[in-house]
């Protein structure tokens, strides 16, 4: 199963996570209440156990 990567970002955006800068093949994401960062590949479709693994380093809900 996977995601659409422009789907996930909203998500990610809809719970306080905002990009933070670029690396050289990921997007670093940065939440803004906890302050916890993670990196996000920029393939257009994401696995969905990747993105359950991003929303628990970031410690917000699943999608």
């Amino acid at each position: 199963m996977s995601v659409k990567r422009n789907q996930f970002i909203k998500h990610l955006e809809s719970n306080n996570v905002f990009f933070h800068g670029h690396g050289s093949k990921h997007d670093i994401y940065r939440n803004q209440n906890t302050g916890k960062k993670t990196t996000l590949p920029r393939h257009p479709t994401l696995d969905k156990k990747l993105c359950e693994l991003i929303c628990k380093q970031l410690e917000i809900p699943k999608l």
